[in-house]
């Protein structure tokens, strides 16, 4: 398993921007596949993103399409979730997760390895 730290939460602004950002132990991070995640108060943690091994796939949950961006620099071990355009429905904890399948799931299942969490909270 990796061991992962999550960064760059906060509070912001209804339409503000954040960065969020994954740093893993590991040093054959480049194979994992990485994906984040989002818990709401109270709620089943659901699928946000997730990129591969290269970064060449991505995929996104339906709503945050066009407004979020995963993206990964291997030499460094971290991944990032770029948001923009956030919404109050966006607050939750986010958690970034590796996957050792090379492809781009989205169910949690099959992430082994899972950082503590970052809170993001949008509100005016």
């Amino acid at each position: 398993q990796v061991q992962l730290v999550e960064s760059g939460g906060g509070l912001v602004q209804p339409g503000g921007s954040l960065r969020l950002s994954c740093a893993a132990s590991e040093r054959a991070f480049s194979i994992y596949t990485m994906g984040w995640f989002r818990q709401h108060p109270g709620k089943e943690r659901e699928f946000v993103a997730t990129v591969n091994w290269r970064g060449g796939n991505t995929d996104y949950t339906d709503s945050v399409e066009g407004r979020f961006a995963i993206s990964r620099d291997n030499a460094k071990n971290t991944v990032y979730l770029q948001m923009n355009s956030l919404k109050p429905e966006d607050t939750a904890v986010y958690y970034c997760a590796a996957s050792p399948y090379n492809t781009t799931p989205r169910s949690p299942i099959l992430y082994n390895s899972w950082g503590q969490g970052t809170q993001v909270t949008v509100s005016s």
